[in-house]
């Protein structure tokens, strides 16, 4: 069973799009890396020390770095859509794999979150850091299921339907065209994971919001990380004058009293296990994850 809103995603575009963005993804990600750094936090609460470890959707290596620093002597494999991605992670992990601070290897390869090129059972832990929100979250989760081994974990991030709030607002105001693709509900999500028979799922969701001074500081953020528009229905063609500036009208609207421009992500986290967790997890259920509000300065 898959969403429909997935199915409409363009993978072609969405490779693409990241491709391009390598280089620039790092200068950009700062929500990204806050995010990241909150879903490693909660690996405190639980009891695992994996063998092999998957970083799925690794981009320019930030996690991968951290799960390595994390778990030393574990494999570690990263996997990105987009090949570009998938080196700059390997560039990044390099130094620290030559000064022997992995015990073990570290690979970087390119391959499909919805097809992934490992053994079934021969994963013991998958990290996937906003990836999920450019895939069938149900083929995603039965592979994870597959290649988890028995007691394996899945931990993730994606966004929900609030994220980008503003954005898909002042777009509407303009034209009926597609500008901002549909993102699932925790709820949704937590369904996804029992279809995929991943056991005893925990979802939660907060909101951050980065604000700009201007619209298009937004705009420059989202190309650098290589997040564009890939719905099938997007518009063809370049935005013209007249509806570019209607449509940045309709957004300064939303100015705030302290003059910035909001960015609102709404930011679901989950996880789940390839069996049941028994005494596994240590606390990770009664946390408290307070949202708080991210500020992007110039």
């Amino acid at each position: 069973m898959s969403d429909e809103r997935w199915t409409s995603l363009d993978r072609r575009a969405v490779r693409g799009a990241f491709a391009r963005a390598a280089r620039s993804y790092d200068a950009s990600a700062v929500l990204q890396r806050e995010i990241g750094d909150r879903l490693l936090a909660r690996l405190d609460y639980i009891r695992l020390e994996p063998a092999r470890l998957l970083d799925l959707g690794c981009g320019t290596g930030y996690t991968a770095a951290r799960l390595r620093r994390r778990y030393p002597r574990a494999e570690l494999l990263g996997l990105d859509l987009a090949w570009p991605m998938a080196r700059a992670a390997q560039r990044r992990l390099r130094p620290a794999l030559s000064f022997g601070l992995g015990k073990r290897s570290a690979q970087f390869v390119t391959a499909d979150a919805e097809a992934l090129p490992l053994a079934a059972r021969s994963v013991d832990l998958v990290c996937s850091n906003l990836t999920l929100q450019w895939c069938d979250p149900d083929a995603v989760f039965r592979e994870c299921r597959r290649v988890l081994r028995p007691g394996g974990l899945l931990v993730f991030t994606t966004f929900g339907p609030d994220t980008l709030k503003e954005l898909r607002s002042a777009w509407r105001a303009v034209d009926a065209a597609v500008h901002v693709h549909e993102f699932i509900d925790m709820h949704d999500l937590g369904d996804a994971l029992v279809r995929a028979h991943l056991a005893d799922p925990v979802m939660d969701v907060e909101q951050l919001t980065l604000t700009y001074r201007e619209v298009g500081d937004l705009l420059r953020d989202l190309k650098g990380i290589g997040a564009h528009n890939a719905a099938r229905g997007r518009p063809p063609g370049l935005t013209g004058k007249a509806r570019y500036a209607r449509f940045r009208d309709h957004y300064e609207a939303l100015r705030r009293p302290d003059g910035r421009l909001p960015a609102t992500y709404e930011v679901v986290y989950g996880h789940a296990w390839a069996q049941p967790a028994s005494d596994a997890v240590q606390g990770a259920r009664g946390g408290s994850w307070k949202p708080i509000s991210v500020v992007r300065r110039p």
